[in-house]
Order: C-alpha cells, then structure tokens, then sequence
C-alpha cells in the first residue's frame, strides 16, 4: 500500500513543471529532487561536455551542479525559470574547470620550455572518436576559443536554442548575444583557417 502511495506520488510530481516541483524540493521532498535529475541529467551532461570537451569532467561537473542545487534549493526564485538557474550553476562550474585546465596547460608548457620531462598529452579531448577529420578541426578550435565564445558557439549551434532564448538564459541584452556569437564565428573562421594552412 505504502509502495503504491510512493510510485503515485512521483507520478504526481512528473506532471509538474519545474517551478512547481522546486517547491517540493524546497520542503525537502527527496522524489521531487529526483524528478528533476532525471530531467536534466543527459542535458546537463552533454552540455558540460560541449564546454569542457572531457567525458569525465563532464559528468563530475553536471554530477556537482545538481548536488549545488540541492544546496541552494532554499535561495531558488520561482518567479526564475529553473533551466536558467541550473545552467548559471553548471556553466559557472565549467567555466571554473576550462580555467583550471589552462593553468595546468601554460604550466605544462613551462616546464617542457625548461628542459623539463615531456608530460603526457591529454589536454586535448576526444570529442567523437571515429569522427572525420573536418568534425576534429571544428572542435580542436572551438576548444581554443575564450570560454564566452565557446558558450556562445556551444548554445546556438549545438543546443540550437534561438537568440531570445540564449538572451534569457545568459540575461543579456539580443543585442549583445548576436555581437558575441559574430566575434565568436569570426574567431573560428580564423583558427579553422590557421588549422588548414598549417
């Protein structure tokens, strides 16, 4: 009786939108908290991917974002759309590791400019495996564009979300949106033309 009670209740909050399960999360319902993972874990975690180029941290980063969001479930703003929330919590956490990775490479570099020992190459992520050599290029130098412009790059095309929706969620102004996606395709076309030549 009590296990029927349970699967209906899920069922209950499964046909609720985000704001309204939030609030049972707030109050501290555990099927409401899992209602939302199972909503967002392969969004998240693709996007995360796209942003940080590595399957591992990806999954630790989107792994991290919902357990911030458990977290911080008291401070959510229902009058916010939840997506928009999540994803300032999950870029913000990339945007982190891509920084992180940085450090580490221009350390890297350091050290083999010194004489140092070769360290081992892994700093370049294997997007698709099998894929052919025009898909490597384009994501060798998304990996080399700034985090705003990968952002930018990552959220048009790959998430095919529109220009108002990209304003919305990043809460910018339209016009600031198609600058930085213009900049962001000028730099690609640059590095893509470097990739070639070189």
């Amino acid at each position: 009786m009590i296990f029927l009670t349970v699967i209906e209740n899920d069922k209950e909050l499964a046909g609720l939108d985000d704001a309204q399960v939030m609030v049972d999360v707030q109050q501290g319902n555990p099927a409401a908290f899992r209602i939302l993972v199972e909503r967002y874990k392969k969004r998240a975690y693709y996007l995360a991917l796209k942003l940080v180029g590595d399957p591992d941290d990806a999954y630790d980063l989107s792994q991290e974002a919902f357990i911030r969001v458990y977290n911080a479930r008291r401070r959510y703003d229902r009058s916010r759309p939840f997506y928009a929330w999540f994803y300032t919590i999950l870029s913000n956490l990339a945007k982190n590791q891509v920084k992180k990775r940085a450090v580490r490479s221009e350390y890297a570099a350091q050290v083999r400019g010194a004489g140092g020992t070769q360290l081992d190459e892994r700093e370049s992520p294997h997007f698709i495996i099998e894929a052919d050599e025009t898909r490597k290029a384009v994501w060798a130098a998304i990996e080399k564009l700034s985090y705003e412009h990968r952002e930018i790059i990552v959220l048009r095309h790959f998430e095919d979300m529109s220009y108002d929706g990209i304003a919305n969620l990043l809460g910018i102004p339209l016009g600031s949106v198609m600058s930085r996606l213009y900049y962001a395709r000028k730099r690609l076309r640059e590095l893509l033309g470097d990739t070639h030549e070189g």
